[in-house]
């Protein structure tokens, strides 16, 4: 059932299509060779410099719901090593595993030569593929790198034309969400010479700030900065990036942000990613992730009656378009199953104060009047028990 996610993606033969995206869990060969040998289907190397960077501790914060981490902030710069002891461990991992796609990330400045430079060592080292970084939004934009190019188009386009000038392997680069347009964002790749977008990196935000010391989380020496916010919460950015991306540019798409569980990557999949890469959810649970993610998704699909990954990629876009292109007059209406309806009463003041005044309770159930009901499917969402379903007028 596995084979249904043998993915061909830019000329690559992934096993499946769950990549491991250049962060924290891809910091070492030894770290990637764990990751291959637990079945991921590719990996990102954490961003190569020219030099390494020096990261300060502590560099992650978290957003919490009940003591359960529901998002995640930090200061993660590139890679701590240079690029000659990352020419070292790509040439490792390809020795390990030769058949399994390696991309490796790379992170150059404002000079077009910094770009050439890794990109012909990274190739030479026998990665499958470069990843340009313009998009990490904490730190390196301060250098003029990482986002600070990712939100300019000429930049971005000048990036992606020195790599594929040099480059014998295909040129993905990895836009940032912190920008107006990233459709726009994706086409200047494009022009530049770009094979396949990947989106999205993190979103810049403060995570928390302590009510106690009044200090911003993460706090280093009582001092804090913004991070590049992940987890869960991102996916609707990160969702409606790739489907953008996917329907504007033509070009394929490996979609990461918020993959958590295997029905977020079958979501991405529809949306137009032809990969899928994970990171938070890797750094929260560990590689072993990866069985539930490929025997959900391998199960969707058959279900589905799928025989390839590549059939779903891209099948929801039709259906995705402008506001103006939607019907007003396809109206709906809520109902209320009674033998579901445990009278826990959260509809009515949902549709009080925050809808049209239309659900009241009748003894033990809920009753909607359908003259009132304005069909904005407020209360089917705050429904815990899924008595309530939206039927079209």
């Amino acid at each position: 059932m596995t084979d249904l996610l043998r993915t061909a993606f830019s000329g690559l033969d992934f096993p499946n299509p769950f990549i491991l995206a250049s962060a924290p869990p891809t910091r070492t060969a030894e770290m990637i060779k764990r990751a291959f040998e637990a079945g991921w289907g590719g990996a990102a190397t954490k961003t190569i410099g020219l030099q390494g960077a020096v990261n300060v501790r502590p560099r992650f914060g978290f957003l919490k719901e009940r003591n359960r981490i529901v998002g995640m902030t930090n200061f993660e710069l590139i890679s701590e090593k240079g690029l000659d002891h990352w020419v070292d461990e790509l040439t490792d991992i390809k020795a390990a595993f030769p058949d399994r796609p390696l991309v490796a990330s790379i992170m150059g400045s404002v000079e077009p030569a910094d770009w050439e430079i890794l990109a012909r060592a990274v190739q030479s080292a026998g990665a499958d593929a470069i990843e340009l970084n313009v998009s990490c939004p904490h730190g390196m934009p301060e250098q003029h790198m990482g986002a600070f190019m990712g939100q300019d188009p000429e930049l971005i386009k000048m990036a992606t034309a020195a790599v594929a000038g040099v480059a014998e392997v295909p040129v993905w680069v990895k836009l940032t969400p912190n920008v107006t347009d990233i459709a726009a964002m994706s086409l200047a790749a494009k022009e530049g010479g770009a094979d396949v977008i990947a989106a999205i990196n993190t979103v810049a935000g403060l995570v928390a700030i302590d009510l106690d010391t009044f200090e911003p989380t993460p706090s280093v020496s009582q001092r804090g900065a913004y991070g590049g916010y992940s987890g869960r919460g991102v996916k609707p950015i990160a969702l409606r990036a790739v489907s953008s991306i996917a329907a504007t540019s033509g070009l394929p798409v490996s979609g990461c942000g918020g993959i958590t569980i295997w029905e977020d990557a079958a979501e991405f999949m529809l949306a137009g990613a032809g990969t899928l890469q994970v990171c938070t959810a890797v750094m929260l649970n560990g590689y072993g992730i990866i069985d539930n993610l490929v025997s959900g998704l391998s199960s969707y699909l058959e279900r589905k009656g799928f025989d390839t990954y590549g059939e779903a990629v891209g099948l929801s876009l039709p259906l995705i378009g402008e506001f103006s292109a939607l019907d007003p007059s396809a109206g709906a209406y809520a109902t209320v199953d009674p033998s579901l309806c445990n009278a826990c009463g959260n509809c009515v003041p949902a549709c009080a104060d925050g809808g049209f005044q239309a659900i009241s309770m009748n003894g033990e159930t809920a009753v909607v009047d359908s003259e009132t009901c304005d069909g904005c499917a407020l209360c089917a969402s705050v429904c815990r028990v899924s008595a309530i379903a939206m039927v079209r007028r």
